[in-house]
């Protein structure tokens, strides 16, 4: 059977007996290519490649963010038990290979402050299109959505009787997220210059792509739309992604007192410990907080 063919086989199972997402199933298509092109180099084809070939490969990585090396290797693991469990192979060369140690990687995350300066920035925006992306980040703020989550939204998902929205996340599981008054003014007044701008197209898409037929806006052109965004608002772009807004959405939550499980639904995580990171964060900035206010933090005992 062809590497190619094998790569085929392995993502079609990765769909059907995993429900991995096309995001996940892309990302390890890219990172066996890589391996692939680095063993072919050497005269080695993946398939045949034994340990001491893929620490090689490994070792070729540590250039690279030690998360970057985890998911390479995790993808040559999960490539060779689906290569051992249909008999290509007769043994895991990867069962004796340790990821590498990530350590806490606290994330990036705005203050409520920088939140209402874009706020502020988008609602002075004058176009169809300015209204629209005041919409998408009320949205990714207001239920802290992936941004392939709210790319991909349906108009249908929104609820606005039960002031929700369903959300399809990772691996097809549904959730449902509470949505404020903001968030839901802000879908009803785009609604109308969203159905003006399909003209007679049709689109199941809460945000159409204007270019492509029954296709939604892009991921790249949201990321786009955000740096050009924080700008306008007088914040660093670097600074601004949609995970980022998630992760200001959950932090704020936690900050204010939502419970870790109402937090954890809300975002979509399967483990709790995913959810609980923004514990840290939020402790980290109390604690600051105590640092420069607290009169026993500045020596003034009394």
């Amino acid at each position: 059977m062809r590497f190619s063919d094998l790569i085929a086989s392995f993502l079609d199972m990765m769909l059907a007996e995993r429900n991995a997402a096309a995001n996940t199933r892309a990302a390890y298509a890219r990172d066996l290519a890589d391996a692939a092109g680095f063993l072919a180099r050497k005269k080695i084809d993946l398939v045949d490649a034994n340990e001491e070939d893929l620490r090689g490969y490994l070792r070729a990585n540590k250039k690279h963010a030690a998360r970057t090396q985890a998911r390479r290797l995790s993808a040559l693991r999960q490539f060779f038990r689906f290569l051992c469990s249909e008999n290509h192979r007769a043994e895991d060369p990867t069962r004796s290979i340790d990821a590498p140690k990530l350590g806490r990687v606290l994330p990036k995350y705005l203050s409520e402050e920088e939140v209402a300066r874009l706020l502020d920035a988008v609602a002075h925006y004058p176009d169809a299109d300015g209204l629209r992306l005041r919409v998408m980040l009320e949205l990714l703020y207001a239920a802290g959505l992936r941004v392939t989550e709210l790319v991909s939204l349906p108009t249908s998902s929104i609820q606005f009787d039960r002031a929700l929205v369903l959300v399809k996340g990772k691996g097809g599981r549904e959730r449902i997220v509470p949505l404020g008054e903001p968030a839901l003014k802000a879908v009803q007044e785009w609604l109308p210059v969203r159905k003006q701008m399909l003209g007679k197209n049709a689109s199941p898409y809460l945000f159409p792509s204007p270019t492509r037929i029954n296709a939604p806006i892009t991921r790249q052109r949201l990321f786009q739309l955000l740096k050009e965004l924080a700008l306008a608002a007088r914040l660093d772009p670097k600074r601004l992604s949609p995970h980022v807004v998630r992760h200001a959405f959950a932090t704020h939550l936690i900050e204010h007192g939502a419970d870790l499980r109402s937090v954890q639904s809300m975002l979509g995580h399967a483990d709790i410990a995913t959810t609980q990171i923004y514990t840290h964060v939020a402790g980290d900035r109390l604690a600051q907080t105590v640092v420069e206010h607290h009169p026993l933090a500045k020596g003034l005992r009394k």
